[in-house]
C-alpha cells in the first residue's frame, strides 16, 4: 500500500470515528422529555403536521454532511 493510499485511509477512518463520536455526543446532549411534559410541547406548538411545509426547513443534508451545505441539493 503506497503512502497516500494509507494517509487516506486513515483520514477517512478518523472521519468516520469523529463522525460517530459527534452523534453519540449530541444524543447525550438531548434532554430527556416526560410523556407529560411532552404533551404541554404538543399542547403549545402543536404536531408537525400542523404546520405549513413552506414554513419549514429540511435539515437532513445539513446534519448528515456536517454542517457543509451541497450546492447540487439547493
Amino acid at each position: 500500500m503506497e503512502i497516500l493510499e494509507l494517509k487516506a485511509l486513515i483520514k477517512e477512518s478518523v472521519r468516520e470515528v469523529l463522525r460517530e463520536e459527534r452523534l453519540l455526543l449530541c444524543q447525550i446532549l438531548i434532554p430527556y422529555v416526560s410523556d407529560e411534559e411532552q404533551g404541554e410541547i404538543e399542547a403549545e406548538f402543536g404536531f408537525p403536521s400542523d404546520y405549513n411545509n413552506d414554513e419549514l426547513i429540511d435539515m437532513t443534508n445539513w446534519v448528515k454532511h456536517g454542517g457543509q451545505i451541497s450546492q447540487a441539493g439547493n
